[in-house]
């Protein structure tokens, strides 16, 4: 365990000094770098510094005790030894101290809040009832959360207090969103409610409140790359950068198996059988295991991957984190931004993720496949759903089409 040759003050030591060694086990647990745990052991420092200047103990230590440091003291720091300063390395390593401080007992766990227990309610319901995928229910429970926050705040949850004109005013709270953002804040507010209808509350009103604008999903045809693009795209990851293999086999897994952000992450090493060469999705949003063939240039993607930039780890996922806190799969946000990354490189101006579905449904028509065998490769349990990801060929339809009558020739 790595060890800082400079002791922490007398004033440090008194409050926090006791604490340091646990601090320290924590970091190299999680197999911190060097540099990243000096600055996170100097902003604990600062903050202990701060207990015995205004005498606090441990036991006294909370988020609002924390949440003063970092917006009273922070801003105007004018401590004589030079320190960090920087709020968002203060906000994870006292981060790191509250899980330690609570490990040994110094302070309780926090209590479960009116809103946790809340969300917690709803999330089984939309799990075991309702059938949704852990992305919609968390990110459905965000804006729940907010919704309850901006309506009870830290107190008692009063559904019958709620009222339309409040329903309405958050659904429709921010003028430049767009009708997609709109649509997806009505639908989360709309499942709440069911589920407070679930539990017996009269929401008849505020059901009719919430706002359902309009959403035409087929007055567009579906966004897709041509192969040209894909190509230029999978030549962007040729460039060195930082974990480049890793995106470059998490873009061949979008690509080549039209999986979604959720499902990359999801991968394990046991779900591939290298020998048949097929791939297990489990866990999807259809919440059922699915086989699916493992291209060639996938799995040498995947075990370029594995080879030479995966760092070791006992985790079994595919895709694990390449910075500390190590031993833990990579989130989907690390999947976006890799493939926004090299969006970037082409010169593109895109962001969405599910375009690759897209792209792999239209490939897979134009080159001869039924409907039903897209809906088996994208997992859709209906083919209408598998119909709404499929371009039209403009350019074959415009060979077959007849002139418009009273049209050019």
């Amino acid at each position: 365990m790595m060890k800082f040759k400079r002791p922490m003050e007398p004033s440090q030591a008194a409050v926090l000094g006791p604490y340091m060694d646990r601090y320290e086990e924590r970091l190299a647990a999680g197999r911190y770098s060097k540099t990243a745990t000096h600055g996170y052991y100097a902003c604990t420092a600062h903050f202990g510094r701060w207990l015995a200047l205004e005498g606090f103990t441990p036991a006294e230590v909370d988020d609002a005790l924390v949440r003063r440091f970092l917006s009273e003291h922070l801003p105007q720091c004018a401590c004589e030894r030079t320190v960090y300063k920087r709020l968002v390395e203060h906000r994870a390593a006292l981060g790191h101290l509250m899980v330690v401080l609570r490990a040994e007992g110094v302070i309780a766990a926090p209590a479960a809040d009116v809103i946790a227990q809340e969300l917690a309610g709803l999330d089984a319901k939309l799990s075991e009832v309702w059938g949704y995928a852990k992305g919609t229910r968390d990110h459905w429970g965000r804006i729940v959360r907010r919704l309850l926050r901006a309506e009870f705040g830290t107190g008692p949850i009063t559904i019958g207090s709620l009222t339309p004109a409040a329903i309405r005013r958050f659904v429709l709270s921010d003028p430049s969103w767009s009708t997609k953002t709109i649509k997806v804040m009505a639908s989360a507010v709309t499942c709440y409610l069911r589920y407070r209808e679930l539990m017996g509350d009269d929401v008849r009103r505020l059901l009719a409140a919430v706002p359902r604008p309009a959403n035409w999903r087929l007055t567009a045809l579906p966004e897709t790359l041509t192969p040209t693009e894909v190509e230029e795209l999978f030549r962007s990851f040729d460039q060195p950068h930082p974990s480049r293999r890793r995106g470059y086999a998490m873009l061949r897994c979008l690509v080549d198996l039209g999986l979604r952000s959720s499902e990359v992450v999801g991968l394990h090493l046991d779900h591939v059988d290298w020998r048949a060469g097929t791939v297990r999705i489990v866990g999807a949003k259809s919440r059922r295991a699915d086989v699916l063939p493992l291209p060639t240039v996938t799995g040498e993607a995947i075990v370029d991957y594995l080879l030479h930039e995966r760092p070791e780890t006992a985790n079994r996922a595919i895709f694990v984190r390449h910075v500390a806190p190590f031993d833990r799969p990579v989130g989907r946000r690390v999947v976006q931004r890799a493939v926004h990354y090299a969006y970037q490189r082409c010169g593109w101006d895109r962001s969405r993720v599910h375009l690759f579905r897209h792209t792999l449904a239209s490939r897979l028509v134009s080159s001869g496949a039924p409907l039903k065998h897209v809906a088996d490769v994208l997992r859709h349990r209906s083919v209408q759903t598998s119909a709404a990801y499929i371009r039209v060929d403009t350019d074959r339809l415009a060979a077959v089409a007849m002139p418009w009558p009273g049209g050019a020739a």
